[in-house]
């Protein structure tokens, strides 16, 4: 059973949270649009400036280390460290959050993660979201020199050994692969008790790990039961192993384009104004979904930050939320 006896809401009552992945970070080829190849940290900067300005709730960034190579043609090489990223985008932002989405928690000893992610929150002010995630790439793994087949018991180990860690600043910890005591973590996070935990992924275990253990569910990609049948799963589980607490559900939105493109966008992306685009939004938080992930198309950087304003402007106040 988890360790975790408490819980930690963040999306404010009756609102919707509103975020975006940070564009170019990672350039997988599943959902990184052409113009992101051509564009670095500059572009990087003012797209976060752009959404903290605009007012979305987070900003997200991705977990890899070593893509194996078979993987690279699809996935790309190019995954910018999750850690040094938000940090950086702490430091260009003033009130969004700073997802990791997600940090695959097996990789790392609990108390390196506790460290460096306490750290982002002490940075930030408090704007942390640890989005956690058992990781895919059985190769990464190999290379890491980590049991692949363990991921799943490794996370939920580390999940309760980084809450643990955020509560306090002498954590004990004795587990099947992990023990520890008498060693301080600082410096202590903002954000008390701790800072949320979001758990990632769309399976059936996924699910039932952020019943047990999570503050929030990030899914990825569409549940194989569908959005309303995983999440009647996460509240029935969750009302099994923790008499119902609260729980901050995901979704990611479809792609879309505010307005009439001058350009034919690809096939599938919602289109229009944003009363009509709101209806998507309208649709996830009748399920229960609290916080929501915006895919914005564009042609370069600046359409992206306009596109940005023009979901918030245009869209988000047709939302109810």
């Amino acid at each position: 059973m988890p360790a975790i006896d408490d819980v930690v809401t963040i999306v404010p009552e009756g609102r919707i949270g509103f975020g975006i992945h940070l564009p170019i970070a990672a350039q997988s080829s599943s959902f990184a649009q052409g113009w992101e190849r051509e564009c670095g940290p500059p572009e990087m900067r003012q797209i976060a400036e752009a959404a903290d300005r605009a007012g979305y709730f987070y900003l997200a960034v991705s977990d890899h280390i070593a893509v194996p190579r078979e993987l690279a043609p699809r996935m790309s090489t190019v995954w910018y460290d999750t850690v040094a990223t938000l940090a950086w985008c702490a430091a260009a932002t003033c009130r969004i959050r700073l997802l990791s989405y997600v940090a695959v928690l097996p990789y790392r000893h609990p108390l390196d993660t506790a460290k460096a992610y306490s750290t982002i929150d002490a940075l930030s002010g408090g704007r942390l979201v640890l989005g956690v995630g058992t990781g895919h790439a059985q190769k990464e793994f190999e290379a890491l020199g980590i049991d692949f087949r363990r991921r799943g018991r490794l996370l939920d180990e580390s999940i309760d050994a980084v809450a643990e860690a955020f509560r306090e600043e002498y954590p004990v910890h004795d587990g099947a692969s992990f023990r520890y005591a008498d060693v301080g973590v600082g410096p202590r996070p903002v954000q008390r008790p701790r800072p949320p935990i979001w758990v990632g992924g769309s399976s059936r275990a996924a699910i039932r790990r952020a019943a047990e253990r999570g503050d929030g569910w990030l899914p990825q990609g569409p549940p194989e039961m569908g959005m309303a049948g995983a999440i009647e799963m996460l509240r029935t589980h969750r009302a099994e192993k923790r008499d119902g607490a609260p729980i901050e559900i995901g979704q990611n939105l479809p792609w879309m384009y505010v307005g009439r493109p001058s350009w034919d966008v690809p096939e599938g992306t919602l289109t229009g104004a944003g009363e009509s685009l709101a209806g998507a939004v309208q649709e996830a938080r009748a399920l229960g979904v609290s916080h929501m992930g915006v895919r914005l198309r564009a042609r370069d950087a600046c359409e992206q930050i306009d596109q940005l304003a023009a979901f918030m402007e245009e869209v988000a106040p047709h939302t109810g939320g």
